[in-house]
This record gives structure tokens, sequence and C-alpha cells, in this order.
């Protein structure tokens, strides 16, 4: 949710404004995943008459990342933005509230003291900060913000007066604090007391190191040190940070710390994808790693791996937004999640990531499908071709309320975990639930090195390219596509399933060419918006194949157009949801050439005869439809179950205008975050 961003030059000289702006840029880069503040820390003296050279300045604000731009450069601001710093690491951190109201006093990076002595942001949760606030008030420590994270810099400082301060090492004193720490967190921490130096740690957020040097460098792995060990009293790490395969080396060199690649990615594409309980260190430019406690099988190593992200990916182009740009990215994102698996000549599908397992996904006794948002809609409008195509039952799963249930999980299930950052905090629960009841564990995630994708027994990447817009376009219908092809690839060797099968693989081959014709009616899409977005409230109605569209273009309304809306199942029409049918009551529904078509019919003969007046997506052509309907959208006809793609894209275009015409930000909607890494 928060976006975390520092950077660290070591023997690069770099102005106090080319610093700033490098850690503005970042946030900026970090905007779409939601926040309501933003702020940075830097050395320098708060006025030109404070001598000590070890001071960090705050600078804080609340809204846009533009208003702490401004903030920065204001003509009174003692900062000199001339001075030229060789070697300095400043922090910057876009906050997203869950404890305490929007505020520069809530707002990120928190502080331990006045003197600012050390400094933290933090992504994620703390869930014991009252006790520990509670110990630490009655230590003599004063509180000035409302937040959980605030006890971390003070803690610091409580372990720092009561300890060895002329022995300890920052990233000793850093792991010492987080053995306190209880739920979910990515912190990167700074201290007048060790000046150029950064300890960075994560449990169950992202965090990931960029790496830019102009010479080699020096090792293309970190090396381990396991520190179970440095918690007993007297024992130093003296000589970790002097090893000769810590990457650095000593030489010039630039660090990156940031809670997504896509604030990286236009300075370097060498990055290091921390796991849960490393602590990474910058002393002396080198970067050395520490784990705290070593688990049965792991890797001894942190690998730098080659971002293939380009920058131009995450920019807007020629495009009001990024949500509208990734729309129109589809007829390329949904090759790019078939590229490489399919083979259309002979209709043979692979999943890389799955194939060591296919034997065992096929003798399990059923599918459980676990998402949130639009990842659960994902597993909704899959779930009927699934059960046809693997003859399995398959169970679809809100992972909250997956949590709050204590949902039977054996060793033969085989369980999916559904997130486009790959970070969900309660999909990643779930997986830890499924995981402990030995359960096999499949990971669909658009996010190389997150969470799900590593803790996964094995997995799809759905290869939709970067989303930087808040509601979620591209990723649906690439997740879709990934979740057909899975259930193609067990389906293989059905003989009876063969002809099916056949079908649905030349649907996926015509796919692109569908959704360009979907995109070419946008205007027609933006002259009936023109009519609703005045409106307060707007039904959403379809079922079958279709029913997971009404759920995903309902939610789409709701995320940016703050309009009331809901997807409805026809079929239960007259359970309820007639008594809203009006004149007055705009209800677009989904009626397509498939098994429920005539019974999506009763359901309009239903709406009309109560003075509806239907907006209806249908096939092209379809004149029985059209003499109904008040407005139509003709949509091009495919295989059944995925018409669900091309349907929900007119939906997905339709929140995009209504959202532009009642003046809100599409890309950023109040109180939402992309990635939703707390409960």
């Amino acid at each position: 949710m928060c976006g975390i961003f520092a950077y660290l030059n070591y023997q690069v000289p770099r102005t106090r404004k080319e610093i700033l702006e490098t850690l503005v840029k970042g946030l900026q880069r970090l905007e779409y995943r939601g926040y309501d503040s933003a702020g940075v820390a830097v050395d320098g003296p708060k006025n030109n008459k404070d001598n000590n050279n070890n001071s960090i300045t705050l600078i804080k604000k609340r809204g846009k990342v533009k208003n702490l731009d401004e903030e920065l450069y204001k003509k009174d601001s003692d900062l000199d933005l001339d001075a030229v710093l060789g070697t300095h690491f400043g922090l910057a951190h876009t906050r997203w509230a869950t404890h305490g109201e929007p505020s520069a006093v809530n707002c990120h990076p928190h502080r331990s003291d006045k003197d600012n002595e050390f400094v933290v942001v933090h992504n994620g949760i703390i869930t014991n900060y009252k006790e520990l606030k509670k110990y630490l008030n009655s230590k003599g420590y004063e509180f000035e913000s409302e937040t959980d994270t605030e006890v971390i810099p003070k803690l610091t400082k409580y372990v720092y007066d009561n300890r060895e301060r002329d022995t300890i090492s920052f990233s000793t004193l850093v792991e010492r604090v987080i053995q306190q720490l209880e739920g979910a967190f990515a912190l990167v921490f700074k201290s007048r007391h060790f000046p150029g130096e950064a300890v960075a740690t994560r449990r169950g957020s992202p965090l990931l190191i960029g790496v830019r040097s102009e010479s080699e460098l020096s090792a293309e792995h970190i090396p381990i040190q396991y520190n179970s060990a440095l918690f007993k009293e007297g024992v130093q790490e003296k000589n970790i940070h002097n090893r000769p395969d810590a990457v650095g080396g000593g030489k010039a060199v630039e660090y990156y710390f940031a809670s997504d690649a896509s604030a990286i990615i236009e300075h370097t594409n060498k990055v290091l994808y921390m796991e849960d309980d490393d602590v990474a260190i910058v002393t002396n430019g080198k970067l050395s790693i520490h784990r705290l406690n070593r688990q049965a099988g792991e890797d001894p190593v942190r690998l730098i791996k080659t971002l293939q992200m380009e920058l131009q990916q995450i920019m807007k182009g020629n495009f009001e937004a990024f949500m509208q740009k990734e729309i129109f990215e589809q007829p390329e994102s949904v090759v790019n999640t078939m590229r490489g698996r399919i083979v259309f000549d002979t209709d043979t599908v692979v999943l890389g990531g799955l194939k060591d397992h296919l034997k065992e996904i096929k003798r399990c006794r059923r599918l459980i499908m676990i998402g949130c948002g639009t990842s659960f809609h994902a597993a909704v409008a899959t779930r009927q071709i699934l059960e046809e195509l693997t003859e399995l039952p398959v169970m679809v799963e809100l992972a909250s309320d997956f949590l709050d249930r204590n949902t039977p999980v054996f060793r033969d299930d085989v369980c999916f975990f559904i997130s486009q950052s790959g970070e969900t905090a309660d999909t990643l629960m779930a997986l830890r639930y499924c995981k402990e009841r030995g359960a096999l564990t499949v990971g669909i995630t658009n996010t190389v090195g997150s969470s799900i994708s590593r803790d996964t027994d094995c997995g799809v990447h759905i290869n939709a390219g970067p989303e930087i817009g808040v509601a979620s376009t591209k990723a649906y219908t690439s997740q879709f596509v990934s979740l057909v092809m899975f259930g193609l690839m067990v389906s293989e060797d059905r003989v009876s399933l063969q002809k099916r099968r056949g079908e649905i693989i030349q649907g996926l081959k015509d796919l692109p060419e569908l959704i360009k014709k979907v995109l070419a009616l946008d205007n027609k899409i933006k002259a009936i918006a023109d009519e609703l977005y005045e409106q307060r409230s707007l039904l959403v109605m379809g079922r079958g194949f279709n029913y997971a569209t009404c759920l995903e273009g309902a939610l789409k309304i709701k995320e940016i157009t703050y309009m009331h809306s809901e997807g409805i199942l026809a079929g239960e029409l007259k359970h309820g949801p007639l008594a809203l049918i009006d004149k007055h009551m705009p209800v677009i529904m989904i009626i397509m050439r498939d098994a429920c078509y005539q019974k999506c019919q009763n359901a309009l003969e239903q709406v009309t005869a109560r003075s509806g007046r239907p907006i209806i997506l249908c096939c092209q052509d379809d004149v029985e439809i059209t003499k109904n309907a008040y407005k139509t959208i003709e949509l091009p006809h495919t295989v059944d179950c995925l018409q669900g793609i091309l349907s929900v894209i007119p939906l997905q275009l339709m929140s995009f205008h209504l959202a532009v015409l009642r003046g809100y930000d599409v890309d950023c909607p109040r109180n939402l975050a992309k990635s939703v890494t707390v409960e």
C-alpha cells in the first residue's frame, strides 16, 4: 500500500538538490500504490548555524507528492540545495493511513526524538505496537503521532541508549529491534550516529534493492551471514562488511531501496529481492545480507537479478491515465500471457512452472481458488470451464472469508493463490494456512520475485507487464487466460474433450484481434457514459460465464467513479433485486449466445415489463435482443468460456469514462491502494 524509496550514493558526488529530485521521482513512480501524504529524510542542518554535519532534516506534507516537491524548494528553506555530498543516504515514503488520520505528523519518515537520531520508513502493520508504546511511555519516551510505526525508531533509540553505544553496529541494533516486532513490515533505517550507512529489512511486505556501479559488480550473488548468534551478549559482526565478495567492494556505487521495481528501473535493472527476515546492510559502500534464522534447505545466497521491465512500460504515453493505457494494452498483454505456452498447430499447452507437478495435480481431489477483489473474480470467471475440463470440484474463496473459517484443507488438494502483486496480505496468509496442511500450492501472479511467487510450490507468471492503475484491468484478463490455459493443459489427454479443447484454443488464437474490435467501440461507450455519469447507482446483470463480468464491471465502477454499483446474478432477479427496477434505475445486462441465452432473455423481459431501460452487451447482429434494448453494445462472438474477456472490456472503458466525467483521479482512487499488504 505505502511506498518506500531510498537512495544511497557512495563516493558518487551529488548535490542535495539532485538527491531530493531522485527521491521525489522515486515517490512519483510509486504514486499508483495509493497514498495520502509523503515525506523525505536527508542529511543537512536545519539552518546554516547548525554545525552538526550529521544532523537529519525531515520534510513531510499531506496530500500529493507534488505538495511535498513544492515544500522542498520553498524560498525560505534552510537546506543548502547546492551543497555537494560525496556520500549520502536519503529516505522517502508515501503513506496510506492505517493508524491515525492523514497529516504531516502521522506521515513517514518517523523519528526517535526531536534530534532525529534515528528515522525509519515502514510499509505494513505492527500488531503489538500498543504494548511496545506502553512500555516505552513508561521509560519516558514521548510520542507525537497516532501511528504504529513510531514505536520502531523510539525502540531503536531505547536499545541504543541501553546497550554498548560505542561498539554496537547499526545492523545489530536493527536486528535486536525487529526481534521485538510482530506483524508485517518492510523497513529502511537511517541514523545520525551511522552517517552514510543503510539498514533495510522485511517480513511479509515487499522490498528490493537496486545496484548501480560504473565498474562491474564484484559479485553476482551475495552470500548470507546467518546471525542468530548475534543476539548473544558481547558478540559483534566485526568483519562482515569487509568480505571480499560483498557487493560494492568499496568502490563508487549507488543503491536504491524500493517497495516496487517501477521506482528503480530508470536508474538500474540490477536488483536483489529481499526475503522475509533478511537484513540488508550497506557500510562503506558495501552491501551484505544477514539472516536472522536459517531455515532448513534454504538457499545460502541472494541472487542479483536483471529486470526485464523497460521504462516506457510504466509511462503513460499518449493516454490520459495509466488505467486507460492498460485497457488498450490488452491485445498485447494476452498475447504475452500465451506466448511460448500454446502451440496452436498442435493444440498443445505447456505451462513451464506447472509441468513438474502435473501428475500430482491430476491426482488431486479438488481445486481451491483463493484471491481478493479482481483476482477473486478471475477465479469465478474460470470456475465453470475448469470444472468442465478437469472434471474436478472447484471451490472459489475470498481470502479474507477463507481465513475467518476453519476451512478443511487436505494433502490431496491443490490450492491456487491469485494476486496481481503477489503481496496481497490475506492471500499470503491463506497460502501459509494451506501449506501448513500439506496442500500443493500454485501461484498466479504478475510480479516476479513477489512473496506468493517465492512461497508457492509452483505457479504461472501471467506476463501482463507492469500494471500501474489501482483498478486492475489487463491483469484480470491475463489471469483469466492463464487459468483457462491451466484447464487446457490438464485435459490434454482426455479424448472426450479434444473437440472442446480445440474450440477454446482457436478462441484464444483469435482473442487479440477480437479485443481490438471491442476497443474500437470506445467512442460509443463514452457516449453512453455521457448519459450515465450523473446517476447515483448502477446495476450490472448476467449469469453463467458472464456472472463474473458483472461482479468485475461493478467493482471497476465502484473503485474509480464512487457510484454505487452492484453485480447481480440474473437468476436471482426475482429473489429481491427486481424491487430496484424502474425507469430511473440504470441497468446494464450481459446477454450472449450461450447456454444461458434464453434465461437471460427472460430476465430482460422482466426488466422491460417494469419500465426498465436496459443497456445490453450482446453479440453482433442479435436482432432479437436489440429490439428490446434502450442501448446496445454489440460485441464479437467467441467461444462461450472466453466471452467474459470481451464483455468485461466495455465495462472497464465505461468506468474510466464515468470517472473522468465525474472529475476523479482515475489512477489513484480515494482510500484504495494497488497492493493491499495489510488486513
